[in-house]
């Protein structure tokens, strides 16, 4: 049996242009790609395949999937035999060997953090939308930063009550275990008994996973209080790893594709303000410095990246970090710093889509030439 984890590095690494272009000639077409189908007699291109949704599919046979799938199909293999194909093509190694009940709980575990992270989401929203605080503080802080209602469903975007324990009285009211929801660090439980949420008196930000999951959150505090983080995130998980997901990716993808470029931010705000100003192939690195699982799931969708900062010292120093993995990892670097004061939500809210693309093309430098001015 494969573990989980080389499961899931598999996965990771499987680009279904990689594979289907191995048995397939294919041609671009818009933001796809399409060939001749290899599982029926096709005389005119039918099959196509889509990078930024990393899946493939036959409009005339329906045949497709992931790269999982057209290698279980094409090579007739079964799904761990198709994975070992994969994991030799990607030079992953696999340690076979049988499940320990440890691990088998484990993957049990996952998909119960997954189920805990969903109905937490859906309880954020409502409690923005449907309770007096959510409506009177939560939405009236996205309404100042500018947010339309159609961007804040967009993003799942939601409010914490500033209670002690609200999110965990509900969630054992409607049947979640407390043991999940301390491993997605929704709860913070102490050894005397108590409970403690989290994120509460925060607006809410989930952290989307490629598939589209709720893998974590992040949490915003509204009140001005010195002594109490600005932001709070959720913790390592079994199903979060903070160095391998970006966000606003979930969102991005297609886009990313479409325009053959990502631009690069620090925040979530920045990312929501951009797609709303209809820039929307951006995704944020969450203040912390690229690592090298962030820029292979940017590399999947293009080998261009544009990073935006802040035009201060801070910025500029936030510019150059992590820009040399970018370089090592083969891809081709510009670097936009934004006027003194502005960062890309505040400018995003200020510009139209038309007017941000002409400030990026006019001002974006090469990281050569940039990091040498």
């Amino acid at each position: 049996m494969i573990d989980q984890p080389t499961i899931d590095r598999i996965l990771d690494a499987a680009n279904i242009m990689d594979v289907v272009s191995e048995f397939v000639t294919l041609r671009k077409r818009g933001v796809n790609y399409v060939g001749l189908c290899p599982f029926h007699d096709d005389k005119s291109p039918s099959f196509y395949v889509s990078p930024s949704k990393n899946i493939c599919k036959c409009f005339a046979c329906g045949e497709g999937g992931t790269a999982v799938h057209f290698i279980m199909k094409h090579e007739q293999l079964g799904y761990y035999d198709a994975l070992r194909y994969l994991a030799k093509k990607y030079n992953i190694d696999i340690q076979e060997r049988e499940l320990t009940d440890k691990e088998k709980q484990i993957r049990s575990d996952r998909e119960s953090m997954f189920i805990v992270n969903a109905w937490a989401q859906k309880y954020f929203t409502s409690m923005l939308y449907d309770h007096i605080d959510g409506k009177t503080i939560g939405m009236r802080y996205f309404i100042e930063r500018g947010f339309r209602e159609d961007t804040i469903r967009k993003f799942q975007l939601g409010y914490s009550l500033d209670k002690r324990d609200a999110l965990y009285q509900e969630a054992i009211k409607s049947g979640y275990k407390k043991e999940f929801l301390e491993k997605t660090g929704l709860i913070i439980a102490y050894e005397d008994g108590r409970v403690n949420d989290r994120f509460r008196g925060r607006v809410i930000f989930p952290v989307h996973s490629l598939s589209g999951k709720v893998v974590a959150f992040g949490g915003r505090v509204l009140k001005k209080d010195e002594k109490t983080a600005k932001y709070v995130n959720s913790p390592e998980s079994e199903i979060y790893h903070k160095s391998n997901e970006l966000y606003g990716i979930y969102f991005a993808k297609q886009a990313i594709v479409k325009a053959d470029c990502c631009f690069l931010v620090e925040g979530y705000t920045d990312v929501i303000s951009m797609h709303q100003s209809g820039v929307e192939n951006v995704v944020a690195s969450s203040g912390t410095a690229l690592t090298h699982g962030q820029i292979r799931l940017i590399h999947r969708f293009t080998d261009n990246i544009t990073v935006l900062y802040d035009g201060d010292a801070a910025g500029i120093k936030a510019a150059i970090r992590g820009i040399d993995l970018l370089l090592a990892e083969g891809m081709n670097v510009k670097v936009v710093l934004l006027p003194d004061g502005e960062d890309p939500d505040s400018f995003a809210r200020s510009h139209s889509a038309s007017e941000f693309s002409d400030f990026i093309r006019n001002n974006e430098t090469d990281f050569v030439r940039f990091k040498t001015q």
